[in-house]
């Protein structure tokens, strides 16, 4: 899994939900209970997480913004960290599955 491919995931979710007002993100996702704003912070987080431990740094929790809206921008900053971390293949490809997974479930 290259850094490309994984900039392509992000690239494609972020075109699905960046256009996106607050009812949108409000509703339930594909499938569960959870907000589709929900499930694309712990995403968010997911990415960060994983970042920090290519980075060797400590794990920090991702704050919730106050409008839904800024998600795309997030996840787009946390994936940046993580491929300017230098994260090996195998950390790539659990991010780019991560991000489909999310992608489908909204």
């Amino acid at each position: 899994m290259s850094a490309g491919e994984l900039d392509r995931a992000v690239t494609l979710l972020v075109r699905q939900v960046g256009h996106w007002e607050q009812p949108r993100w409000s509703a339930a996702a594909e499938g569960g209970n959870v907000s589709r704003a929900d499930l694309v912070h712990k995403l968010v987080q997911e990415i960060a997480n994983l970042a920090a431990d290519a980075e060797g740094e400590p794990r920090r929790e991702v704050p919730r913004l106050p409008s839904d809206l800024a998600l795309p921008d997030q996840l787009r900053v946390v994936t940046a960290d993580l491929l300017a971390a230098g994260a090996p293949e195998p950390v790539l490809a659990g991010a780019a599955a991560a991000v489909a997974r999310t992608r489908s479930a909204l």
